[in-house]
Protein backbone atom coordinates (compact mmCIF):
# COMPACT_ATOMS: atom_id res chain seq x y z
CA UNK A 1 0.00 0.00 0.00
CA UNK A 2 3.38 2.24 0.56
CA UNK A 3 2.74 2.23 -3.21
CA UNK A 4 0.03 5.06 -3.17
CA UNK A 5 2.51 7.19 -1.17
CA UNK A 6 4.79 7.07 -4.24
CA UNK A 7 2.09 7.52 -7.09
CA UNK A 8 0.88 10.88 -5.16
CA UNK A 9 2.54 13.52 -3.64
CA UNK A 10 1.50 14.10 -0.13
CA UNK A 11 -0.37 17.27 -0.67
CA UNK A 12 -2.66 16.02 -3.28
CA UNK A 13 -3.67 12.62 -0.78
CA UNK A 14 -5.12 15.61 1.41
CA UNK A 15 -6.08 17.95 -0.97
CA UNK A 16 -7.77 15.13 -2.81
CA UNK A 17 -11.25 13.72 -0.60
CA UNK A 18 -11.59 17.57 -0.08
CA UNK A 19 -11.59 18.37 -3.99
CA UNK A 20 -14.23 15.65 -4.61
CA UNK A 21 -16.65 16.74 -2.19
CA UNK A 22 -16.10 20.93 -3.25
CA UNK A 23 -16.48 19.95 -6.39
CA UNK A 24 -19.51 17.85 -5.79
CA UNK A 25 -21.08 20.46 -4.45
CA UNK A 26 -20.70 23.26 -7.21
CA UNK A 27 -21.54 20.97 -9.58
CA UNK A 28 -24.52 19.66 -7.80
CA UNK A 29 -25.55 23.24 -7.58
CA UNK A 30 -25.69 23.83 -11.47
CA UNK A 31 -27.07 21.12 -12.30
CA UNK A 32 -30.74 22.00 -13.34
CA UNK A 33 -33.82 20.88 -10.90
CA UNK A 34 -34.87 17.88 -13.39
CA UNK A 35 -31.55 16.78 -13.80
CA UNK A 36 -32.50 13.96 -11.25
CA UNK A 37 -29.88 11.70 -13.16
CA UNK A 38 -27.22 13.51 -13.68
CA UNK A 39 -27.22 14.83 -9.99
CA UNK A 40 -27.62 11.33 -8.58
CA UNK A 41 -24.38 10.02 -10.17
CA UNK A 42 -22.62 13.04 -9.76
CA UNK A 43 -23.50 12.60 -5.93
CA UNK A 44 -23.00 8.68 -5.47
CA UNK A 45 -20.04 8.49 -7.31
CA UNK A 46 -18.46 11.16 -6.36
CA UNK A 47 -19.32 9.71 -2.76
CA UNK A 48 -18.13 6.17 -3.90
CA UNK A 49 -15.12 7.58 -4.95
CA UNK A 50 -13.83 9.21 -1.91
CA UNK A 51 -14.64 6.51 0.27
CA UNK A 52 -12.61 4.12 -1.63
CA UNK A 53 -10.01 6.67 -1.40
CA UNK A 54 -9.71 7.33 2.29
CA UNK A 55 -9.95 3.05 2.63
CA UNK A 56 -6.86 3.12 0.88
CA UNK A 57 -5.22 5.48 2.79
CA UNK A 58 -5.81 3.70 6.18
CA UNK A 59 -3.08 1.16 6.15
CA UNK A 60 -0.64 3.86 4.56
CA UNK A 61 -1.19 6.15 7.69
CA UNK A 62 -1.70 3.38 10.45
CA UNK A 63 2.46 2.41 8.77
CA UNK A 64 3.70 5.87 9.69
CA UNK A 65 2.98 7.94 6.74
CA UNK A 66 1.44 12.02 7.85
CA UNK A 67 0.59 12.81 4.26
CA UNK A 68 0.43 16.91 4.93
CA UNK A 69 -0.36 20.20 2.61
CA UNK A 70 0.42 23.34 4.22
CA UNK A 71 0.66 26.96 3.15
CA UNK A 72 1.11 30.71 4.54
CA UNK A 73 -2.45 32.15 6.25
CA UNK A 74 -1.74 34.99 8.62
CA UNK A 75 1.93 36.00 9.98
CA UNK A 76 3.28 33.11 11.98
CA UNK A 77 0.22 31.33 11.33
CA UNK A 78 -0.32 28.37 8.57
CA UNK A 79 -3.11 26.82 7.07
CA UNK A 80 -2.16 23.18 7.29
CA UNK A 81 -4.08 20.03 6.22
CA UNK A 82 -2.85 16.64 7.40
CA UNK A 83 -3.74 12.95 7.72
CA UNK A 84 -3.09 11.07 10.68
CA UNK A 85 -4.91 7.83 12.52
CA UNK A 86 -7.34 9.84 14.29
CA UNK A 87 -8.21 12.13 11.55
CA UNK A 88 -8.93 8.83 9.11
CA UNK A 89 -11.00 7.69 11.77
CA UNK A 90 -13.70 10.24 11.56
CA UNK A 91 -13.26 11.08 8.09
CA UNK A 92 -13.99 7.49 7.25
CA UNK A 93 -16.85 7.58 9.56
CA UNK A 94 -18.23 10.81 7.06
CA UNK A 95 -17.53 9.36 4.00
CA UNK A 96 -18.97 5.94 4.49
CA UNK A 97 -21.97 7.42 6.16
CA UNK A 98 -22.15 10.69 3.18
CA UNK A 99 -22.63 7.59 0.27
CA UNK A 100 -25.46 5.75 2.48
CA UNK A 101 -27.00 8.71 3.82
CA UNK A 102 -26.70 10.52 -0.21
CA UNK A 103 -28.45 7.12 -1.58
CA UNK A 104 -31.70 7.69 1.00
CA UNK A 105 -31.65 11.11 0.33
CA UNK A 106 -32.27 10.20 -3.35
CA UNK A 107 -35.29 8.37 -2.27
CA UNK A 108 -36.33 10.47 0.35
CA UNK A 109 -36.86 13.44 -1.16
CA UNK A 110 -38.10 12.01 -4.80
CA UNK A 111 -40.67 14.07 -6.64
CA UNK A 112 -39.93 17.14 -3.57
CA UNK A 113 -38.45 21.05 -4.80
CA UNK A 114 -35.18 21.83 -4.19
CA UNK A 115 -32.94 19.11 -4.38
CA UNK A 116 -30.03 20.84 -5.78
CA UNK A 117 -29.93 23.03 -3.04
CA UNK A 118 -30.69 20.28 -0.37
CA UNK A 119 -27.80 18.39 -2.42
CA UNK A 120 -25.25 21.28 -3.02
CA UNK A 121 -25.05 22.07 1.22
CA UNK A 122 -24.90 18.18 1.60
CA UNK A 123 -21.99 18.34 -0.04
CA UNK A 124 -20.29 21.47 1.38
CA UNK A 125 -21.47 20.13 4.97
CA UNK A 126 -19.12 16.83 4.46
CA UNK A 127 -16.24 19.26 2.61
CA UNK A 128 -16.12 20.70 6.25
CA UNK A 129 -16.22 17.51 8.01
CA UNK A 130 -13.14 16.26 6.34
CA UNK A 131 -11.71 19.82 6.80
CA UNK A 132 -12.31 19.41 10.30
CA UNK A 133 -10.24 16.19 10.22
CA UNK A 134 -7.61 16.61 8.30
CA UNK A 135 -6.83 20.43 9.87
CA UNK A 136 -3.55 20.02 10.93
CA UNK A 137 -3.78 23.26 13.49
CA UNK A 138 -6.20 25.20 15.83
CA UNK A 139 -6.75 27.89 13.12
CA UNK A 140 -7.40 25.81 10.27
CA UNK A 141 -9.97 23.77 12.43
CA UNK A 142 -11.76 27.20 13.28
CA UNK A 143 -12.35 27.81 9.70
CA UNK A 144 -13.62 24.75 8.45
CA UNK A 145 -15.84 24.67 11.93
CA UNK A 146 -17.32 27.40 11.35
CA UNK A 147 -17.72 26.73 7.25
CA UNK A 148 -19.98 23.47 8.59
CA UNK A 149 -22.00 25.76 10.72
CA UNK A 150 -22.97 28.21 7.70
CA UNK A 151 -23.50 25.44 5.13
CA UNK A 152 -25.85 23.42 7.68
CA UNK A 153 -28.39 26.26 8.33
CA UNK A 154 -29.74 25.83 5.28
CA UNK A 155 -30.32 22.33 5.67
CA UNK A 156 -32.13 22.66 8.91
CA UNK A 157 -34.16 25.37 7.21
CA UNK A 158 -34.69 23.38 4.00
CA UNK A 159 -38.44 22.48 4.37
CA UNK A 160 -38.86 26.50 4.81
CA UNK A 161 -41.48 26.34 7.39
CA UNK A 162 -42.15 28.82 10.40
CA UNK A 163 -41.09 26.29 12.54
CA UNK A 164 -37.69 25.03 10.68
CA UNK A 165 -37.19 28.70 10.49
CA UNK A 166 -37.27 29.29 14.05
CA UNK A 167 -35.46 26.33 15.18
CA UNK A 168 -32.29 27.27 12.43
CA UNK A 169 -32.26 31.08 14.33
CA UNK A 170 -31.98 29.17 17.62
CA UNK A 171 -29.40 26.84 15.64
CA UNK A 172 -27.21 29.55 14.76
CA UNK A 173 -27.75 31.29 17.78
CA UNK A 174 -26.09 28.39 19.56
CA UNK A 175 -23.31 27.60 17.15
CA UNK A 176 -22.56 30.96 16.32
CA UNK A 177 -22.13 32.39 20.39
CA UNK A 178 -20.04 28.67 20.76
CA UNK A 179 -17.87 29.68 17.78
CA UNK A 180 -17.33 33.06 19.06
CA UNK A 181 -16.56 31.27 22.50
CA UNK A 182 -14.03 29.35 20.42
CA UNK A 183 -12.70 32.07 18.42
CA UNK A 184 -11.47 33.94 21.63
CA UNK A 185 -10.03 31.00 23.03
CA UNK A 186 -8.11 30.12 19.57
CA UNK A 187 -6.68 33.88 19.17
CA UNK A 188 -5.89 33.77 23.22
CA UNK A 189 -3.55 31.09 22.78
CA UNK A 190 -2.07 31.89 19.64
CA UNK A 191 -1.17 35.26 20.62
CA UNK A 192 0.83 33.73 23.75
CA UNK A 193 2.43 30.62 22.25
CA UNK A 194 2.28 31.19 18.12
CA UNK A 195 0.42 28.46 16.26
CA UNK A 196 -0.41 25.59 17.70
CA UNK A 197 -0.25 22.84 15.65
CA UNK A 198 -1.91 19.26 16.74
CA UNK A 199 0.51 16.97 18.37
CA UNK A 200 -0.54 13.70 19.77
CA UNK A 201 0.00 13.77 23.92
CA UNK A 202 -0.03 18.10 23.75
CA UNK A 203 1.50 20.83 22.64
CA UNK A 204 4.85 21.28 24.21
CA UNK A 205 4.42 25.55 24.07
CA UNK A 206 1.15 24.68 25.78
CA UNK A 207 1.95 22.62 28.22
CA UNK A 208 4.92 25.55 29.04
CA UNK A 209 2.08 27.82 28.95
CA UNK A 210 0.16 25.57 32.12
CA UNK A 211 3.24 25.49 33.96
CA UNK A 212 4.08 29.19 33.81
CA UNK A 213 0.99 30.88 33.85
CA UNK A 214 -2.11 28.32 34.78
CA UNK A 215 -4.83 30.21 35.65
CA UNK A 216 -4.61 31.77 31.96
CA UNK A 217 -4.32 27.84 30.42
CA UNK A 218 -7.36 27.23 32.65
CA UNK A 219 -9.43 30.27 31.51
CA UNK A 220 -8.41 29.88 28.07
CA UNK A 221 -9.62 25.28 27.82
CA UNK A 222 -12.48 26.92 29.68
CA UNK A 223 -13.46 29.14 26.46
CA UNK A 224 -12.30 26.29 23.90
CA UNK A 225 -14.26 23.87 25.26
CA UNK A 226 -17.77 25.94 25.97
CA UNK A 227 -16.94 26.87 22.19
CA UNK A 228 -17.13 22.90 21.36
CA UNK A 229 -19.07 21.77 23.50
CA UNK A 230 -22.26 23.73 21.60
CA UNK A 231 -21.93 21.03 18.41
CA UNK A 232 -20.80 18.65 21.24
CA UNK A 233 -24.46 18.86 22.95
CA UNK A 234 -23.18 19.17 26.42
CA UNK A 235 -25.41 20.26 29.11
CA UNK A 236 -26.29 22.78 29.22
CA UNK A 237 -25.84 23.77 25.81
CA UNK A 238 -27.74 21.14 24.06
CA UNK A 239 -31.19 23.40 23.40
CA UNK A 240 -30.78 23.83 19.78
CA UNK A 241 -30.89 19.75 18.90
CA UNK A 242 -34.06 18.87 20.18
CA UNK A 243 -35.49 21.62 18.82
CA UNK A 244 -33.24 20.76 15.42
CA UNK A 245 -35.69 17.94 14.58
CA UNK A 246 -38.15 20.07 12.21
CA UNK A 247 -35.21 18.80 9.53
CA UNK A 248 -35.93 16.13 6.60
CA UNK A 249 -34.79 13.01 7.89
CA UNK A 250 -31.56 12.61 5.75
CA UNK A 251 -30.60 16.34 8.01
CA UNK A 252 -31.15 14.63 10.98
CA UNK A 253 -29.13 11.92 10.56
CA UNK A 254 -26.37 14.28 9.07
CA UNK A 255 -26.45 16.66 12.37
CA UNK A 256 -26.23 13.66 14.89
CA UNK A 257 -24.13 10.99 13.13
CA UNK A 258 -21.94 12.52 10.70
CA UNK A 259 -21.43 15.96 10.94
CA UNK A 260 -22.06 18.22 13.30
CA UNK A 261 -22.53 16.72 17.28
CA UNK A 262 -19.31 14.75 15.96
CA UNK A 263 -17.59 17.87 14.98
CA UNK A 264 -18.20 19.09 18.14
CA UNK A 265 -17.09 16.05 20.23
CA UNK A 266 -13.58 15.48 17.51
CA UNK A 267 -13.01 19.39 18.78
CA UNK A 268 -12.57 18.22 22.60
CA UNK A 269 -10.80 15.27 21.38
CA UNK A 270 -8.90 18.03 19.96
CA UNK A 271 -7.78 19.93 22.67
CA UNK A 272 -7.67 17.72 25.43
CA UNK A 273 -5.18 15.14 23.72
CA UNK A 274 -3.66 17.33 20.62
CA UNK A 275 -3.34 20.21 22.45
CA UNK A 276 -3.13 20.62 26.21
CA UNK A 277 -2.55 16.89 25.99
CA UNK A 278 -4.18 15.07 29.10
CA UNK A 279 -1.47 14.51 31.46
CA UNK A 280 -1.27 18.77 31.29
CA UNK A 281 -4.99 18.88 31.23
CA UNK A 282 -5.48 16.59 34.51
CA UNK A 283 -2.68 18.27 36.20
CA UNK A 284 -4.23 22.01 35.35
CA UNK A 285 -7.76 20.49 36.80
CA UNK A 286 -9.65 20.59 34.18
CA UNK A 287 -10.71 17.43 33.20
CA UNK A 288 -12.86 16.06 36.29
CA UNK A 289 -15.15 18.97 35.54
CA UNK A 290 -15.97 17.57 32.07
CA UNK A 291 -15.94 14.51 32.91
CA UNK A 292 -18.66 15.28 35.83
CA UNK A 293 -20.50 17.42 33.08
CA UNK A 294 -20.75 14.59 31.02
CA UNK A 295 -21.82 11.74 33.06
CA UNK A 296 -24.49 14.16 34.29
CA UNK A 297 -25.25 14.87 30.38
CA UNK A 298 -25.78 11.19 29.50
CA UNK A 299 -28.00 10.29 32.32
CA UNK A 300 -29.79 13.84 31.57
CA UNK A 301 -30.35 13.43 27.90
CA UNK A 302 -31.52 9.30 28.89
CA UNK A 303 -34.01 10.45 31.54
CA UNK A 304 -35.65 13.50 29.11
CA UNK A 305 -35.35 10.84 25.94
CA UNK A 306 -37.33 8.64 28.51
CA UNK A 307 -40.63 11.13 28.14
CA UNK A 308 -40.50 11.91 24.26
CA UNK A 309 -43.49 10.48 22.31
CA UNK A 310 -42.12 12.25 19.38
CA UNK A 311 -39.95 9.35 17.98
CA UNK A 312 -37.33 11.75 16.39
CA UNK A 313 -37.22 14.09 19.36
CA UNK A 314 -36.24 10.47 21.34
CA UNK A 315 -33.78 9.88 19.47
CA UNK A 316 -32.52 13.66 19.41
CA UNK A 317 -32.21 13.39 23.26
CA UNK A 318 -30.76 9.85 22.96
CA UNK A 319 -28.21 11.92 21.13
CA UNK A 320 -27.33 14.12 23.70
CA UNK A 321 -27.00 11.65 26.06
CA UNK A 322 -24.41 8.99 23.88
CA UNK A 323 -21.92 11.45 22.36
CA UNK A 324 -21.21 12.45 25.77
CA UNK A 325 -19.87 8.89 26.21
CA UNK A 326 -16.88 10.03 24.10
CA UNK A 327 -16.19 13.04 26.26
CA UNK A 328 -16.38 10.50 29.16
CA UNK A 329 -13.85 8.86 27.96
CA UNK A 330 -11.42 11.08 26.89
CA UNK A 331 -11.73 12.33 30.21
CA UNK A 332 -10.71 9.84 32.29
CA UNK A 333 -7.32 9.73 31.74
CA UNK A 334 -6.46 6.14 31.12
CA UNK A 335 -5.79 4.55 27.53
CA UNK A 336 -8.59 2.23 27.62
CA UNK A 337 -11.15 4.85 27.83
CA UNK A 338 -10.13 6.70 25.21
CA UNK A 339 -10.08 3.97 23.02
CA UNK A 340 -13.82 3.56 24.20
CA UNK A 341 -14.51 6.81 23.66
CA UNK A 342 -12.98 7.28 20.04
CA UNK A 343 -14.45 3.55 19.29
CA UNK A 344 -17.85 5.21 19.91
CA UNK A 345 -17.49 8.08 17.77
CA UNK A 346 -17.76 5.63 14.92
CA UNK A 347 -20.09 2.92 16.86
CA UNK A 348 -22.45 5.83 17.62
CA UNK A 349 -22.57 7.11 14.01
CA UNK A 350 -23.27 3.68 12.99
CA UNK A 351 -26.31 2.92 15.60
CA UNK A 352 -27.70 6.13 15.29
CA UNK A 353 -27.98 6.82 11.64
CA UNK A 354 -29.70 3.73 11.27
CA UNK A 355 -32.34 4.76 13.96
CA UNK A 356 -32.61 8.45 12.21
CA UNK A 357 -32.92 6.18 8.64
CA UNK A 358 -36.07 4.32 10.41
CA UNK A 359 -37.49 7.15 12.11
CA UNK A 360 -38.02 8.41 8.29
CA UNK A 361 -39.08 5.44 7.06
CA UNK A 362 -41.84 4.80 9.25
CA UNK A 363 -42.67 8.85 8.60
CA UNK A 364 -42.28 8.62 4.87
CA UNK A 365 -44.33 5.08 4.69
CA UNK A 366 -46.98 5.25 6.95
CA UNK A 367 -46.99 8.97 8.37
CA UNK A 368 -45.76 7.57 11.53
CA UNK A 369 -44.03 9.71 13.97
CA UNK A 370 -44.51 9.27 17.64
CA UNK A 371 -43.35 6.46 19.68
CA UNK A 372 -47.01 5.36 20.85
CA UNK A 373 -47.67 4.59 17.12
CA UNK A 374 -45.51 2.11 16.53
CA UNK A 375 -47.48 -1.05 17.20
CA UNK A 376 -47.80 -3.92 15.00
CA UNK A 377 -45.05 -2.50 12.79
CA UNK A 378 -43.25 -5.26 12.66
CA UNK A 379 -45.40 -7.24 10.78
CA UNK A 380 -45.80 -3.99 8.36
CA UNK A 381 -42.49 -3.11 7.89
CA UNK A 382 -40.20 -5.81 9.24
CA UNK A 383 -36.80 -4.86 7.54
CA UNK A 384 -37.16 -1.55 8.59
CA UNK A 385 -38.21 -2.98 12.35
CA UNK A 386 -35.28 -5.35 12.56
CA UNK A 387 -32.61 -2.24 11.69
CA UNK A 388 -34.58 -0.38 14.38
CA UNK A 389 -33.88 -2.66 16.80
CA UNK A 390 -30.47 -3.40 15.98
CA UNK A 391 -29.79 -0.09 16.63
CA UNK A 392 -31.83 0.50 19.62
CA UNK A 393 -30.31 -2.83 21.38
CA UNK A 394 -27.03 -1.07 20.59
CA UNK A 395 -27.70 2.20 22.40
CA UNK A 396 -28.50 -0.25 25.32
CA UNK A 397 -25.41 -2.02 24.85
CA UNK A 398 -26.61 -5.25 24.00
CA UNK A 399 -23.90 -7.81 22.75
CA UNK A 400 -22.72 -7.97 20.03
CA UNK A 401 -23.72 -5.19 18.69
CA UNK A 402 -21.02 -2.39 18.25
CA UNK A 403 -22.52 -0.14 21.38
CA UNK A 404 -21.70 -3.04 23.69
CA UNK A 405 -18.10 -2.92 22.55
CA UNK A 406 -17.52 0.89 23.16
CA UNK A 407 -19.37 0.76 26.60
CA UNK A 408 -17.30 -2.72 27.82
CA UNK A 409 -14.01 -0.37 26.80
CA UNK A 410 -15.46 2.62 28.95
CA UNK A 411 -16.29 0.24 31.53
CA UNK A 412 -12.74 -0.88 32.14
CA UNK A 413 -11.69 2.49 31.94
CA UNK A 414 -13.46 3.58 34.40
CA UNK A 415 -12.13 0.74 36.66
CA UNK A 416 -8.40 2.05 35.56
CA UNK A 417 -8.94 5.38 36.39
CA UNK A 418 -9.35 7.46 39.41
CA UNK A 419 -13.01 7.86 39.06
CA UNK A 420 -14.40 4.72 39.24
CA UNK A 421 -17.79 6.20 40.28
CA UNK A 422 -17.79 6.66 36.48
CA UNK A 423 -18.93 2.81 36.21
CA UNK A 424 -22.19 3.38 38.01
CA UNK A 425 -23.02 6.31 35.43
CA UNK A 426 -22.73 3.69 32.69
CA UNK A 427 -24.88 1.03 34.13
CA UNK A 428 -27.32 4.04 35.06
CA UNK A 429 -27.37 4.65 31.89
CA UNK A 430 -27.83 0.96 30.19
CA UNK A 431 -30.73 1.00 32.31
CA UNK A 432 -32.30 4.25 31.55
CA UNK A 433 -31.65 3.36 27.43
CA UNK A 434 -33.20 0.10 28.10
CA UNK A 435 -36.56 2.04 29.66
CA UNK A 436 -36.73 4.47 26.55
CA UNK A 437 -35.71 1.79 23.74
CA UNK A 438 -37.17 -1.51 24.94
CA UNK A 439 -41.27 -0.33 24.89
CA UNK A 440 -40.74 0.65 21.18
CA UNK A 441 -39.21 -1.95 19.88
CA UNK A 442 -41.60 -4.70 22.45
CA UNK A 443 -44.80 -2.78 20.93
CA UNK A 444 -43.26 -3.24 17.08
CA UNK A 445 -42.79 -7.08 17.71
CA UNK A 446 -45.62 -8.10 20.06
CA UNK A 447 -48.02 -5.69 20.01
CA UNK A 448 -50.75 -5.38 17.30
CA UNK A 449 -51.77 -2.34 15.44
CA UNK A 450 -55.14 -1.61 17.27
CA UNK A 451 -53.39 -1.16 20.40
CA UNK A 452 -51.52 2.16 18.67
CA UNK A 453 -52.06 5.44 20.32
CA UNK A 454 -51.64 8.62 17.91
CA UNK A 455 -51.84 8.16 14.24
CA UNK A 456 -53.55 5.69 12.24
CA UNK A 457 -50.92 3.48 9.84
CA UNK A 458 -51.33 3.67 5.98
CA UNK A 459 -54.49 5.94 6.41
CA UNK A 460 -52.09 8.79 7.52
CA UNK A 461 -53.13 11.84 5.72
CA UNK A 462 -49.38 12.96 5.71
CA UNK A 463 -48.33 9.91 3.56
CA UNK A 464 -48.22 10.79 -0.36
CA UNK A 465 -50.33 8.74 -2.37
CA UNK A 466 -47.19 7.29 -4.26
CA UNK A 467 -45.86 6.34 -1.16
CA UNK A 468 -49.18 4.32 -0.51
CA UNK A 469 -49.09 2.27 -3.67
CA UNK A 470 -45.93 1.32 -3.27
CA UNK A 471 -46.98 -1.31 -0.24
CA UNK A 472 -46.28 -1.56 3.39
CA UNK A 473 -42.47 -2.07 3.38
CA UNK A 474 -39.79 0.56 2.07
CA UNK A 475 -38.42 1.52 -1.42
CA UNK A 476 -35.39 0.25 -2.08
CA UNK A 477 -33.46 3.25 -2.05
CA UNK A 478 -34.45 3.92 1.47
CA UNK A 479 -35.04 0.58 3.37
CA UNK A 480 -30.95 -0.42 2.23
CA UNK A 481 -28.96 1.99 3.38
CA UNK A 482 -30.88 1.24 6.70
CA UNK A 483 -30.57 -2.05 6.54
CA UNK A 484 -26.47 -1.38 5.95
CA UNK A 485 -26.12 0.41 8.44
CA UNK A 486 -27.49 -2.33 10.60
CA UNK A 487 -25.53 -4.56 9.40
CA UNK A 488 -22.46 -2.53 10.05
CA UNK A 489 -23.29 -2.01 13.53
CA UNK A 490 -23.48 -5.81 14.53
CA UNK A 491 -20.45 -6.34 11.86
CA UNK A 492 -17.94 -3.90 13.82
CA UNK A 493 -19.25 -5.10 17.38
CA UNK A 494 -18.32 -9.30 16.47
CA UNK A 495 -14.67 -8.10 14.68
CA UNK A 496 -14.37 -5.19 16.65
CA UNK A 497 -10.53 -6.56 17.34
CA UNK A 498 -9.63 -7.00 13.40
CA UNK A 499 -7.38 -4.94 12.09
CA UNK A 500 -8.18 -1.63 11.02
CA UNK A 501 -11.66 -1.88 12.87
CA UNK A 502 -12.85 0.85 14.72
CA UNK A 503 -12.02 -0.03 18.34
CA UNK A 504 -8.49 -1.81 16.89
CA UNK A 505 -8.03 1.88 14.82
CA UNK A 506 -8.81 3.85 17.96
CA UNK A 507 -6.75 1.63 20.40
CA UNK A 508 -3.61 2.48 18.15
CA UNK A 509 -4.90 6.56 18.84
CA UNK A 510 -5.10 5.97 22.03
CA UNK A 511 -1.80 4.44 22.57
CA UNK A 512 -0.46 7.35 20.94
CA UNK A 513 -1.80 9.57 23.27
CA UNK A 514 -0.67 7.37 26.31
CA UNK A 515 2.64 6.21 25.40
Amino acid sequence: MTDLVDLLPGSLLVLSPLAISLVTAVAVFLIPEGGVRSRSTVNLGAAAVKLGLIALMVPVVVGGARPEWRTALLPGIDFVLRIEPLSLLFAGLSSLLWLLTTVYAIGYLEDRPHRSRFFGFFALCVTATVGIAFSGNLVTFLLFYELLTLVTYPLVVHNGTAAARRSGRLYMLYTLGGGLSLLTGIVWLSALVGDVEFSPGGVEAVGALAADSPATAVAIFALMVAGLGVKAALFPLHGWLPRAMVAPAPVSALLHAVAVVKAGVFGLVRVIDDVYGVEVASALGVLTPLLVLASFTVLYGSVRALFQDDLKKRLAYSTVSQVSYITLGITLVTAVGTAGGLAHLVHQGLMKITLFFCAGLFAEVLGIKTVSALAGLGRRMPWTCAAFTVGAFGMIGVPPVAGFISKWELGLGALDSENQWVLWVLVASAVLNSAYFLPPVVAMWFRRAEESRGESHQDSPEVPDYRRRRGLEAPAALLVPAVITAGLSLAVGIVAAAPYAPLAMATFIARGVFP
